[in-house]
């Protein structure tokens, strides 16, 4: 017989979503002749998740926690395939950093000696921060700068594809010329 399939997990849900599964389930029975549109159910749902104890929120929540207990389980013993990342081309041109970007790289230094113990998205909040407070004057260098990358980029992004136009087209021909032979 053939090899059996084995599927990927089901993937664990939060405590609303078991929510709503739980009160369509009663909607149906208390009105099986009633159809609502999907956002005139969920905007039902949401006002009823509202109005609910927390008592009752809580049982949602132990079940969610069980659900998801159960799929982190269920990963550890899943053996099917994992998606494969695609390989990016090392030839191809990178994508230029934004303004925004470029302002956080002369700032990171800085921000991150001033406090040693941030982490990574604390420093980045904080450039989000001191970027949204300078001037347009002030992030006039850093636009140009990216701009001057971007128009850089489209340029070797062109020159990029041309090229790999060029290579399929001489593969192509030159399999075509020794089929005949």
């Amino acid at each position: 017989m053939g090899k059996k399939v084995q599927l990927r997990p089901k993937v664990n849900v939060s405590s609303y979503i078991h929510f709503m599964i739980n009160f369509r389930n009663k909607f149906k029975e208390q009105q099986p002749n009633t159809y609502l549109t999907f956002n005139e159910f969920s905007r039902r749902c949401s006002e009823k998740w509202r109005s609910i104890s927390k008592n009752e929120k809580a049982k949602f929540e132990a079940i969610a926690k069980l659900d998801k207990a159960r799929y982190q389980e269920e990963m550890m013993n899943y053996v099917g395939k994992r998606r494969k990342r695609r390989k990016r081309d090392p030839l191809a041109p990178r994508k230029p950093p934004s303004s925004f970007l470029l302002f956080s790289l002369d700032h990171f230094a800085k921000l991150k000696q001033e406090n040693p113990n941030w982490t990574v998205v604390q420093v980045a909040k904080a450039a989000g921060k001191m970027w949204s407070m300078i001037t347009d004057v002030d992030k006039r260098p850093y636009e140009q700068k990216a701009a001057i990358m971007r128009a850089k980029y489209f340029q070797e992004r062109e020159a990029y594809l041309s090229q790999c136009q060029n290579s399929k087209i001489n593969l192509q021909g030159s399999s075509k010329s020794s089929l005949k032979e």
